[in-house]
């Protein structure tokens, strides 16, 4: 009796069932395709930016964590070529990471002193003659095409310096700001430190941890990303330095040349910069053409302006392509808006690090694409923090 109740029951809910699939498979093919993918895109893209923003987040909260570590990947990044050659070359392990992190250093403070000295050597004349340049435009205003009088002139530099004023009182504000939080700033110079004497004496064994938190079946996948990335960064790295390097020689030696004054700070402003692509030479180059402008007059200007132009024409059409290489190739518009977005988003640490971080995650997701790891192919293997120089086993007695 029971079964022949329970079966019209049940040929009432397959009834309804099967009515519910005629409804949406009705409206299914009533909403056209185009609108359905567009849909089925824009759902996913959704929750795929919620968790981009989700890791912003995370990432500007822990920014006191986050900034040294990536200081940290990016030195470890510059002194890995000379720090695996030394390996190579036997150099034992503690001996090849002193003469990396003391010899760097070493050159720092070196060029912080030969900048400190320069300054103090030409100040007061750059200073005598800036006061001259602007006696001089003042003279000009009055007696130029525009005819101003000395009363308008006067009101303008009240409202000049007026402005001034308030942007020194912000950025004394900003001072006392970054002053509190000093004992964070040196915090994080000593982790960043600390983070680049583990990641040199064992880079490999961070990395074997770091893999084994994800699942079996996508650790093949995610070291050979990774891996692919780090060779990207490496390149990225030395070519970047040697880029630096050559716009400094370039443009600090025809400063010198022509008679600018602070030459040196000009060389490693425009090596610092440098490592910002595209957007700091452009910044540097502008103070390197100004300060000629105000010390040197106009046609110096000029000249200086020739000189920073022609080392950015060579930086841009030759060493770039030449250097790169096709992993790092990332177009030069493309590499403008990331820099604005990372100074948006995290101000100079931003611009700093948003292009190796862009090019590394292009790397990563093209390799992940292609399903490189299925192909049978090793992971590459150059130049990477995790590939160390074997070392001699022991003889078993």
């Amino acid at each position: 009796m029971s079964g022949e109740e329970n079966k019209p029951r049940g040929s009432i809910f397959d009834a309804l069932r099967d009515r519910t699939r005629i409804v949406s498979s009705d409206i299914t093919s009533s909403v056209p395709r185009g609108l359905a993918l567009t849909t089925a895109y824009a759902w996913r893209f959704l929750v795929l930016a919620a968790a981009v923003g989700v890791v912003i987040w995370l990432v500007i909260q822990l920014k006191l964590l986050v900034i040294p570590l990536l200081i940290s990947v990016l030195v470890t990044a510059l002194l890995w070529p000379a720090f695996s050659w030394m390996l190579r070359h036997r150099v034992p392990r503690w001996a090849a990471i002193a003469i990396s992190v003391i010899g760097t250093l070493a050159i720092v403070t070196g060029l912080v002193w030969l900048v400190v000295w320069q300054v103090r050597l030409q100040w007061s004349s750059v200073q005598a003659r800036t006061a001259e340049a602007i006696e001089e435009f003042r003279q000009y205003l009055i007696d130029g095409p525009l005819h101003l009088t000395e009363a308008q002139i006067d009101d303008l530099l009240t409202q000049g310096l007026a402005l001034i004023q308030q942007q020194a009182e912000l950025l004394w504000s900003g001072a006392l700001a970054l002053g509190s939080t000093l004992g964070h700033v040196v915090v994080g110079a000593l982790l960043s430190l600390f983070i680049l004497l583990c990641l040199l004496a064992d880079g490999g064994g961070i990395w074997r941890w770091t893999t084994r938190l994800f699942p079996k079946k996508a650790r093949p996948a995610v070291d050979g990303s990774a891996r692919a990335g780090w060779v990207m960064v490496v390149s990225y790295a030395r070519t970047q330095l040697l880029v630096a390097t050559i716009d400094a020689v370039g443009i600090g030696l025809g400063a010198f040349l022509l008679g600018v004054p602070l030459a040196i700070p000009i060389a490693v402003l425009v090596f610092l910069g440098a490592f910002v692509p595209i957007v700091g030479a452009v910044v540097t180059g502008a103070v390197a053409v100004f300060l000629a402008l105000v010390y040197n007059g106009p046609w110096i200007a000029l000249w200086m302006l020739v000189v920073v132009l022609g080392v950015q024409q060579l930086e841009g059409h030759v060493l770039q392509p030449l250097l790169m290489g096709s992993a790092v190739k990332v177009h030069p518009l493309a590499v403008v808006l990331v820099v604005a977005g990372g100074a948006m988003i995290a101000g100079i640490p931003g611009a700093l690090f948003a292009v190796p971080l862009a090019a590394f995650v292009n790397v990563v997701a093209v390799y992940i694409g292609d399903r490189a790891w299925e192909a049978g192919m090793p992971p590459p293997s150059n130049d990477l923090i995790w590939t160390t120089v074997p070392r001699p086993r022991k003889a078993v007695k």
